[in-house]
């Protein structure tokens, strides 16, 4: 298994700078959820791109991470606790929470250890939530750009449980029945500096970069940016955002 705590450690700035928010419609339905809005457990927040979110929702949001780096450069939100955990092992008591959130991590956790861990924090009648998402689209042109120049480049370098993400998490046994979940898009705007940034965060780029050098992310940024046109133009990207939920048994 890929040492995430280093893995997510390096660029943690660019990670905070470059990763984009949730979109309000996926925390009205997490705010529809028939829980209470006492407490919640963001898992791996990163550097609590989710937990601003939550923080609408819950009272109190406790988020963690596995890297000590990511913490350090968290974003400032009032009512959330961030502290370093791996997910697979907390120091929270017994039925805590509410709802356990996980927000573009599902896929690093060790499920043999995670599962248990939810069930052991989650409050009776407590549910669980995971959402992320994949590649964004802007344009057609631009999309085929980042296709052939970052993406195919970087493919070998992505981690194996980068695929289980990619792939739906289709091959993730859950142990809860699923519920029905709403079809939500994740809408940023971009300028062409911020959506490089968004590529260079990707795991598998920094990667490559450190195998291969930066060459051919820099051919890529010439080409996208002919592209973009004016790079200061925010231009609209989206990507349906995966969302799997259900109500872990914890009797």
């Amino acid at each position: 298994m890929a040492d995430t705590s280093k893995l997510f450690s390096d660029k943690s700035d660019l990670y905070a700078q470059a990763r984009p928010q949730y979109p309000a419609e996926l925390f009205d339905f997490i705010k529809s959820l028939p829980v209470k809005t006492e407490t919640v457990w963001d898992c791996a927040t990163g550097n609590g791109q989710a937990a601003l979110g939550l923080a609408q929702v819950f009272d109190r949001v406790y988020a963690t991470d596995i890297s000590e780096q990511q913490i350090a450069n968290r974003l400032d939100v009032e009512n959330v606790e961030f502290s370093v955990a791996p997910a697979e092992q907390t120091g929270f008591a017994d039925n805590m929470f509410d709802l356990v959130n996980v927000a573009q991590a599902l896929h690093w956790f060790d499920f043999e250890q995670f599962w248990p861990e939810v069930r052991r924090v989650l409050k009776p009648g407590g549910a669980f939530i995971c959402y992320g998402y994949a590649w964004f689209s802007v344009t057609p042109e631009i999309d085929a750009l980042v296709e052939s120049e970052v993406e195919a480049v970087v493919a070998p370098y992505w981690a194996p449980q980068n695929q289980l993400a990619i792939d739906g998490y289709k091959d993730v046994v859950f142990p809860f029945e699923k519920i029905d979940v709403p079809e939500i898009d994740l809408i940023i705007h971009w300028t062409f500096d911020q959506f490089m940034d968004f590529l260079h965060s990707w795991s598998a780029t920094r990667r490559c970069m450190d195998d291969k050098g930066s060459g051919f992310f820099e051919q890529a940024h010439v080409k996208i940016k002919q592209a973009w046109g004016d790079p200061k133009i925010a231009k609209r990207a989206s990507s349906p955002l995966m969302i799997i939920a259900g109500y872990p048994d914890i009797s």
